[in-house]
């Protein structure tokens, strides 16, 4: 399925009925062949516009899947980057895949809510991670990203628009959406990834509370809708230095 190299439906139907862990376990292997993995000009863009604020010494990948991330920050940090994820997996792969030259790379398996690091990050960047995180898990989560920033620190990650109503991909993201609440209802272990429960209202606010400054980048490299705003922006939060 998606290319000769991605998942079989089948092997995606036992991922489904997995849970987040397991599924991204199985999925690891052909992960990079889906549409999951964040498309390359999409990290391009922000590797850019972090190029522009940086560099910066110290750089974390959350939620770091099979290391994409981790190849953003080998660019803009001088001193280390981290990639952390709860799927063994996945770090299996992003060990094998990543290769860089300057910056020293470790790997740490870690709940992204539980983060077993001390404020020695100068960076934190993340890529597709969010739908698998409940509106009533980011304050934990953001809390958890500010723990771990040195003061003045930076939190940085794309979002895309959402389509409209009157787009295709409304009513295609809407049904996922519907489909994985109805899974989880009659279904065990839950698997969650919602792709309409992330929204930029509520994580600026969420992102307020935590203590961070919050800025929106566009990333002009995708353009502007109808209506003149961005296709893509950057979010950018920033630690407070008192």
């Amino acid at each position: 399925m998606f290319s000769p190299e991605g998942p079989s439906l089948r092997e995606l139907a036992v991922q489904a009925l997995s849970s987040v862990e397991r599924g991204y376990d199985l999925l690891a292997p052909k992960f990079d062949h889906t549409p999951f993995r964040t498309p390359d000009s999409v990290l391009s863009a922000v590797t850019t516009a972090l190029t522009r604020t940086g560099p910066y010494d110290d750089g974390l990948d959350l939620c770091c899947g099979t290391g994409a991330g981790v190849d953003v920050l080998a660019g803009v940090c001088r001193r280390s980057v981290t990639g952390v994820d709860f799927s063994a997996g996945m770090l299996d792969v992003a060990r094998q895949r990543v290769g860089v030259d300057g910056p020293r790379v470790d790997w740490v398996r870690a709940d992204a809510r539980a983060l077993p690091f001390a404020p020695a990050f100068d960076l934190v960047v993340s890529f597709g991670a969010f739908g698998h995180f409940l509106p009533r898990e980011l304050p934990g989560l953001f809390a958890q990203v500010h723990s771990v920033l040195r003061p003045g620190g930076c939190f940085a990650f794309p979002l895309v628009a959402p389509p409209g109503p009157a787009s295709p991909a409304y009513w295609m993201l809407l049904g996922f959406d519907a489909v994985m609440r109805v899974r989880n209802a009659v279904w065990r272990p839950p698997f969650v990834m919602y792709y309409r429960a992330f929204r930029l209202g509520e994580v600026r606010s969420e992102l307020a509370r935590a203590g961070f400054q919050v800025e929106l980048q566009a990333l002009r490299e995708f353009g502007r809708q109808r209506d003149g705003s961005p296709r893509v922006r950057m979010v950018v939060a920033r630690r407070r230095t008192d």
